[in-house]
């Protein structure tokens, strides 16, 4: 069955809200069965709200509505409802009762704004609201099913979860949507897309493929619409358990999806301890692993160095180093790992040197390019990225380029 959200409120098209409240509904209808086909925002004027449930109700068998229910003279959603729906509006003494004993709590005055919530179309069956004063309401006209609810976001989600879903379920019998998303590292889409061809083609009819790009991973989703739950779970865990052969090389988290996690778990199971040194990722790197409970167990600490400066005379890399190779290069970041290793006395450490960009400051090298080494007792590794723009994605992919590189060398040692 299709679903259609409209969101109503001038404060959402200007963008002074965000419209948490329709991410919210899509999710939870497509938990249910429901195929959300449409999603559309409107202003706060008639002519807008009526344009959005015309053209909403010619697609889909339910529409819920948010906003646009309070009680000051610019909430004209009632009235276009009802005129929407060719029906009166009707005053209901227990929506009154309800709103008078909700401000006796709070000690608020009853205004005759309030008394005009208690005014709803014809034939509407109320949901109650618990926490304001705006029902939700629900009208069925011409073989579709409208709902109306309060755009105050936990106002609108209590009658969702109290009122609406149960309604929803015991009206409908729809498929269980199962779906389970795995996170792979390290690669584009397009190139992951390429190794992964001859997967997608033995993939089952049944299931379907989505991938889900961003600058720290590709995550990898299989979902289906199914009455048989348990079999599609089997049946999606078979696959991703297959897709593991066709990228060996690379990091794939059936459980995560950033790879902090499996960092603090390689290193916690490898027992090594953990320093970092950072330039170009300003302490990304040691935010992250900090922002989970149980990182003093690896982690010991580390140096945030910006400046050249710094690097030569906090984190005691040789000048001659920086002057000869530049400060962003292997060399630098080699002896920013090994020298952050030695201050911290650790079986392992991480150092990043790059230019972020818009500018290039003391380097030479492109923007965006990056140099991450590691260090272990043995030896001192460095890697050269390209990263493109903008500054803010090249952050994002070194800090997770990073985590990468430990998580590799952790679960081998």
């Amino acid at each position: 069955m299709k679903a259609g959200i409209l969101t109503i409120g001038d404060e959402i098209l200007i963008g002074q809200v965000i419209n948490t409240n329709a991410a919210w509904l899509g999710k939870q209808l497509t938990d249910l069965g429901f195929d959300v086909y449409w999603m559309l925002t409107v202003g706060d004027s008639p002519e807008a709200i009526t344009d959005g449930l015309k053209t909403i109700s010619e697609r889909t068998d339910l529409i819920i509505s948010t906003g646009g229910l309070g009680p000051t003279r610019d909430d004209l959603t009632r009235e276009t409802i009802a005129k929407f729906f060719g029906r009166k509006l009707v005053y209901k003494k227990e929506i009154e009762e309800h709103i008078k004993k909700l401000f006796a709590r709070m000690n608020y005055p009853f205004t005759e704004n309030n008394k005009s919530q208690a005014m709803v179309p014809e034939g509407t069956k109320i949901l109650w609201n618990y926490y304001g004063t705006a029902p939700g309401m629900w009208i069925e006209h011409e073989g579709k099913i409208y709902v109306f609810l309060p755009g105050v976001p936990f106002e609108m989600k209590h009658i969702f979860k109290e009122y609406l879903e149960p309604e929803l379920k015991k009206r409908f019998k729809l498929p269980v949507l199962v779906r389970k998303t795995v996170s792979v590292f390290g690669i584009g889409e397009s190139l992951l897309a390429d190794r992964l061809k001859e997967w997608e083609a033995q993939l089952p009819p049944e299931l379907h493929l989505a991938y889900l790009p961003s600058p720290k991973r590709i995550r990898l989703r299989l979902s289906a619409k199914t009455y048989e739950p348990e079999r599609i779970k089997k049946l999606i865990d078979e696959q991703f358990e297959k897709l593991k052969q066709y990228i060996p090389d690379l990091t794939v988290s059936m459980e995560h999806e950033d790879l902090v996690y499996e960092v603090h778990e390689a290193f916690k199971k490898a027992g090594k301890t953990l320093s970092v040194a950072e330039s170009l990722t300003g302490g990304h790197i040691m935010s992250g692993l900090v922002d989970l409970a149980g990182a003093s167990v690896f982690f010991k600490g580390g140096m945030v160095t910006y400046a050249t400066e710094s690097k030569i005379k906090v984190l005691g890399v040789p000048a001659e180093i920086i002057e000869k190779y530049s400060v962003v290069s292997a060399e630098t970041a080699k002896e920013m790992a090994r020298r952050i290793r030695e201050k911290f006395q650790t079986d392992l450490a991480v150092a990043t040197t790059g230019i972020a960009g818009p500018d290039k400051g003391d380097a030479d090298a492109e923007l965006g390019t990056v140099y991450i080494a590691v260090a272990t007792e043995n030896s001192v590794e460095a890697h050269k990225f390209l990263f493109g723009q903008p500054r803010e994605k090249v952050i994002q992919r070194a800090v997770s380029k990073a985590y990468e590189l430990l998580v590799k060398i952790a679960r081998n040692l």
